[in-house]
């Protein structure tokens, strides 16, 4: 590969491409993931799928100084192919997840929908008005959620407009205490709900994204366009917060490089694959890190399985 197509491909792969155009531009690595997610999901077995993600997200073996310019070229295609198959893979798991949900729901045709009384109780527990999510009143969740049969549905009705959890009140509330009143980052803050939420407790924080996804989400004017590492140095915060960063991104890594930085907080789920880059979780040494099983209780719905997990910076990393 020459290294003017080599830098280009970077350059495009940095635009965030979705993934329909990744899968046209490379058709031959998406057959190869095809081929390998396949036989992985045909024999059943979980942990097989988590090593193939994991194997195709480790980095790639350093050249020995013997190599000849030619290997030079042949490793850095080798490594674009992989970075290339480890987004596929990992986005490919992430629909096969969201369509096995749908069809647990029994839907096979048509448009996938609530009927009249679950889609009412549903908007009424988790919307204020279309779309727009509200704190959840917990009391009133754990007394009509069981009432809604058509649960499994919710997910994949909202996920394609850049939903993937609800806020309980008590969680915006445990978090308003945790953060205090130390400056607060959310990077990946899509439509800017969770900062909105804290805001209302007094929190003093500023939503930022790089608005790459203007096809799914309605993007608040409050949410700052910035990708992570221009708002870290931009706003040197002392906490920084994420709901359901991307698997395997690019750039949680700046929270941990970031001077200032006390606490990040990530909300995500049990499930490792789903989200967050768990490489960069454990290469870093400057913070200790801890799942808060209480706060992941107070992320909705709890189908979904969520969890927040909690970094915080040792005494000795200042």
């Amino acid at each position: 590969m020459k290294q003017g197509s080599y830098t280009q491909a970077l350059e495009w792969l940095k635009t965030n491409p979705s993934f329909d155009e990744l899968c046209a531009r490379y058709p031959q690595d998406w057959a190869a993931v095809q081929q390998d997610v396949s036989a992985i999901i045909g024999r059943g077995v979980a942990a097989e799928l988590k090593a193939y993600l994991e194997r195709l997200s480790a980095p790639v073996a350093p050249l020995k100084p013997s190599h000849t310019k030619q290997h030079s070229g042949q490793a850095a295609e080798a490594a674009l192919s992989q970075f290339v198959r480890s987004r596929m893979a990992h986005e490919a798991v992430k629909k096969l997840c969201l369509s096995t949900l749908a069809a647990d729901t029994g839907v096979t045709k048509g448009k996938l929908r609530f009927n009249l009384f679950n889609g009412y109780v549903a908007q009424k527990l988790l919307f204020a008005s279309g779309l727009e999510r509200k704190p959840v009143s917990l009391f009133w969740f754990r007394l009509l959620w069981p009432l809604v049969w058509q649960k499994k549905r919710l997910m994949p009705l909202v996920q394609p407009k850049g939903i993937y959890c609800f806020y309980s009140r008590e969680l915006i509330e445990a978090l308003a205490e945790m953060i205090g009143s130390r400056s607060c980052l959310e990077i990946g803050a899509g439509d800017g709900t969770l900062s909105r939420f804290l805001k209302t407790r007094g929190v003093p924080i500023t939503a930022t994204d790089n608005h790459s996804w203007n096809n799914a989400v309605a993007y608040s004017d409050e949410v700052i366009k910035l990708d992570a590492r221009e708002a870290l140095g931009s706003y040197a915060p002392e906490v920084v917060i994420c709901s359901w960063p991307p698997s395997q991104n690019d750039f949680e890594r700046q929270v941990f490089n970031t001077p200032g930085v006390q606490l990040y907080i990530v909300i995500g789920s049990r499930h490792q694959f789903a989200f967050g880059n768990w490489g960069d979780y454990r290469k870093q040494s400057s913070f200790d890190l801890e799942e808060d099983k209480k706060l992941g209780a107070l992320a909705l719905p709890p189908e979904l399985e969520s969890a927040v997990y909690v970094f915080r910076r040792k005494p000795d990393a200042v």
